[in-house]
């Protein structure tokens, strides 16, 4: 396994942040307009609150609604991208660590990543 330079983690981290960014912005916008689109002259009542959709409430809830072309499902799922972009920068940084065989920066960033993967799954364990 060839080891990384600090210039090519930079690198790899960089394009990893402009791509998960741009990524997540397009999907929301992309939600975003289909929801206009269809819902966009609708008299909004604010008398009474309503939360999000039962199935909006989970990862695979949000996953399933946006492939079935939910517009709501779609902008959630642009947002659970742009939340996962930084979490999956850690685990690039983790790869980039192990590959330059810093064994002080690979045992910091697993706690890191781990503390990251243990809130967005509620603090539950």
């Amino acid at each position: 396994m060839a080891r990384w330079t600090d210039e090519q983690v930079e690198q790899a981290v960089g394009n990893l942040l402009r791509v998960g960014v741009l990524l997540a912005a397009a999907v929301t916008a992309a939600g975003s307009v289909a929801y206009l689109w269809h819902h966009g002259l609708v008299t909004v009542d604010y008398r009474a609150f309503r939360g999000e959709p039962s199935q909006l409430r989970s990862v695979t809830g949000i996953v399933r609604s946006a492939l079935g072309g939910n517009s709501l499902g779609v902008i959630q799922l642009g947002l659970l991208l742009l939340i996962a972009t930084p979490v999956a920068r850690v685990a690039l940084s983790l790869v980039g660590f192990v590959r330059q065989a810093d064994r002080t920066y690979v045992l910091i960033t697993t706690v890191v990543l781990a503390i990251l993967l243990f809130s967005l799954a509620g603090g539950r364990l």
